[in-house]
């Protein structure tokens, strides 16, 4: 039987030090670098003895919203295929583009286009008249994939003042054509086609071809980890993340 782990990174695997329960804690180990090449996430112990344990029994692919440049500077060994910039690109084993699955989406990803060209000159008007905001769209490959908003706080309050304000009643929200995700610092505004369970599902079925058999396991902290790890036979939540309080409370 063939063992698969679909496994989210930033705040699952690792995250920034002002994340981590004990930044002082010495046992801490840098996973991720900044484009400058400073360290800006860290693994606790705990994650860095899960990492050992899922290295020893499962074929991994990551799952994440980085992109290409944010991922390759992710400092862990991975093997298999990468699902990256929230499922709208999945990576083969070499660090190339799937071609099958780029091909699918550059069929769609029109239909959106316009759509989030209108949301996001909302948001910069917003941005430019609201000191802090740090909207940027995300584009890899020659595509604009989606948007992307920080604020200088770092506080997630502070980026619920502009999803209120200009994209949660927005038309193209409001039709289905585009969603939204907030995750402590970021705000992102997603054509519904780029969903991190859609390229999963895709390997998925192409995993079934190639085994027998299969055992998976998914595991995320975040409201969008959760439908791909719904597709697996397991799911592993971390304490205290998004996701958790979401199943406990």
């Amino acid at each position: 039987m063939q063992r698969y782990i679909f496994l989210d990174l930033d705040d699952t695997l690792f995250q920034t030090l002002r994340k981590c329960p004990d930044a002082d804690d010495p046992r801490l180990q840098v996973r991720a670098l900044l484009s400058d090449g400073t360290a800006n996430s860290y693994a606790t112990a705990k994650q860095q003895w899960l990492w050992d344990w899922f290295a020893q029994g499962f074929k991994i692919v990551p799952v994440t919203g980085r992109d290409a440049g944010e991922f390759a500077r992710v400092q862990l060994p991975f093997s298999e295929e990468a699902v990256i910039i929230h499922g709208a690109v999945i990576l083969d084993n070499q660090g190339q583009v799937d071609a099958a699955w780029m091909a699918h989406m550059q069929s769609h990803l029109p239909d959106y286009y316009q759509k989030l060209q209108a949301v996001w000159q909302d948001v910069q008007n917003f941005a430019a008249q609201h000191a802090g905001y740090k909207p940027r769209l995300v584009n890899e490959f020659g595509v604009t994939w989606y948007g992307v908003i920080k604020h200088s706080e770092g506080k997630e309050d502070a980026l619920r003042r502009m999803l209120d304000a200009v994209i949660i009643n927005h038309p193209h929200l409001q039709d289905g054509s585009l969603y939204w995700h907030l995750n402590g610092n970021n705000l992102a505004v997603l054509p519904d086609i780029i969903r991190k369970e859609h390229a999963v599902n895709f390997l998925l079925e192409r995993y079934r071809q190639q085994h027998h058999e299969l055992l998976t396991f998914a595991a995320g902290d975040s409201y969008t980890d959760a439908p791909f790890m719904a597709l697996c036979d397991y799911a592993i939540v971390p304490r205290g993340t998004q996701l958790f309080g979401r199943l406990v409370n």
